[in-house]
């Protein structure tokens, strides 16, 4: 991609082929790519040093439930000394859409925990139902757990193998000036001390800061194998493995009242409901769950393989090849000066190179559109990375949603907000934002770049557009993804 630096090979010049054989993730080094450590492929995993990490963390969870016992009211102290975990950023994965930032735990994840620790984790280190103890229970406890807490608690338990793993990589592959030693808080736990200790490593440097490499074979997207709403949907499938008759029968008797006669009646929401009311009043149905997905474990490695290869895919292959086309196709990438102008001059650009130049394609995995607007804007993050203009996520100001912040110079800027058709809220996003794109001579101009995946979806568009007497505003921008609709531009390579 000459110039334009986006992931790890590019910013380290380093064959990405070397990264794949060594089997980790080339990751972004401008923006998380959506990919996170799932602790039920840490439990299932053949390699004892995947298995000796997940040991730790339930070691370490067996350590706080017996400190809880002595402290039913978690002490502030505490709380900081041992509840309190950051987000590992330096990974480069995750949900941030904006750089590598993420909003770690919080302060909610700790008293979450300790009141678990108290309650119905009571018996965390004497189960019968399950193989094993697994941290995700925390997550079907409470709906305010979810993945990515779990992961981050995962993340600083896997912290020293990952710094062992890049240290090797970066003796191995990096050259001296790539590279520099690092003192890294909170490497390990010293379970002498009893406290986290700091450790120094010889690691890629980018920025003042380093960078860690994650294997694949740890990693997953969209959700852990053991999660709430996987639960909540597959208690038909729990059900027979249940010894108690009086629960399989209030099992069955759910399953005949919520979801067959009232299935018309209630909605998806008030099912989960009652769902989770069900396992409140019978706790139980947790342990049968995490059962079920220890019987069916097989699942997980080949569900985690696949999804990480849709991201790699989507994120770091089909990227790349728009990035080139951009580069090679039109003048997204030259100097230009005015922010709003040059930023409605590369959103043609991505316009004619998707439309006519069989850039379409690259919005696509195994034939299916990307229906995440999260990850279209990761990759126009991504692809407008190598332009002059810096481009920031700019925070709600009362506009609506978040947008990307163009700007070349403290007073040279505007916004840009990329959607997906498909969006359900695309109209009350548009109504809110009328005025703004009425007034063609107002300070907050504002570009909208929609992209469309059907002739459905267009005439959805057309018709929101002329409802709100939007239609022909300059500060719209259409595209057309369709892939049925398309001749191909032969003379277009996009393996190069």
């Amino acid at each position: 991609m000459g110039d334009i630096k986006v992931y790890f090979s590019d910013y380290f010049d380093i064959d990405e082929d070397v990264i794949e054989s060594y089997g980790a993730v080339n990751i972004s080094l401008i923006n998380d790519l959506p990919l996170f450590i799932d602790p039920f492929l840490l439990f299932n995993s053949t390699d004892s040093e995947y298995q000796k990490i997940h040991h730790e963390m339930i070691d370490y969870l067996l350590f706080l439930q017996r400190q809880s016992e002595k402290h039913p009211k978690l002490p502030s102290g505490m709380r900081k000394a041992w509840y309190s975990f950051s987000e590992i950023k330096q990974t480069w994965l995750g949900f941030s859409l904006s750089g590598n930032a993420g909003r770690g735990m919080g302060s909610d994840f700790a008293v979450g925990l300790h009141a678990g620790l108290n309650s119905i984790f009571k018996d965390f280190g004497s189960q019968t139902v399950t193989k094993g103890r697994h941290m995700e229970k925390l997550c079907l406890i409470s709906s305010r757990v979810g993945r990515d807490k779990i992961s981050d608690f995962t993340a600083n338990f896997a912290k020293k193998y990952l710094l062992e793993y890049t240290q090797s990589f970066a003796k191995q592959y990096l050259s001296a000036d790539q590279c520099q030693e690092f003192s890294v808080a909170k490497a390990y736990f010293n379970w002498d001390t009893k406290t986290w200790a700091s450790q120094k490593y010889y690691l890629p440097s980018f920025n003042g800061d380093y960078v860690l490499l994650t294997p694949k074979a740890m990693l997953t997207r969209d959700d852990t194998f053991i999660n709430r709403n996987d639960m909540i949907h597959n208690l038909q499938q729990i059900a027979p493995s249940i010894p108690d008759d009086a629960l399989r029968f209030e099992l069955e008797t759910y399953f005949r009242d919520v979801l067959s006669k009232k299935k018309k009646e209630m909605s998806r929401t008030e099912k989960d409901s009652a769902a989770t009311r069900l396992i409140k009043e019978h706790p139980e149905l947790i342990d049968y769950y995490i059962r079920y997905k220890e019987d069916n474990e097989a699942q997980a490695t080949s569900i985690s393989r696949e999804k990480v290869r849709e991201v790699e895919l989507l994120f770091n292959t089909q990227i790349s090849q728009l990035i080139s086309l951009l580069n090679a196709k039109t003048e997204f990438y030259d100097i230009i000066p005015d922010a709003h102008d040059e930023a409605k001059k590369r959103v043609i650009f991505l316009k004619k190179v998707i439309e006519d130049q069989d850039g379409y394609r690259l919005f696509y995995s195994n034939g299916q559109p990307i229906k995440r607007e999260a990850d279209l804007q990761v990759i126009y993050r991504l692809v407008w990375y190598g332009s002059p203009l810096d481009v920031n996520r700019e925070v709600n100001n009362g506009r609506g949603p978040v947008d990307y912040k163009i700007s070349y110079g403290s007073k040279n800027s505007t916004l840009v907000e990329f959607k997906l058709a498909s969006n359900s809220k695309l109209k009350q996003n548009l109504a809110k934002q009328v005025d703004i794109y009425k007034a063609a001579s107002s300070t907050e101009r504002a570009i909208k770049v929609i992209l469309f995946f059907s002739e459905a979806e267009e005439k959805k568009i057309f018709e929101i557009l002329n409802e709100l007497k939007l239609a022909g505003n300059d500060d719209i921008v259409l595209i057309d993804a369709r892939n049925d609709n398309k001749t191909s531009a032969s003379n277009v390579k996009l393996s190069q």
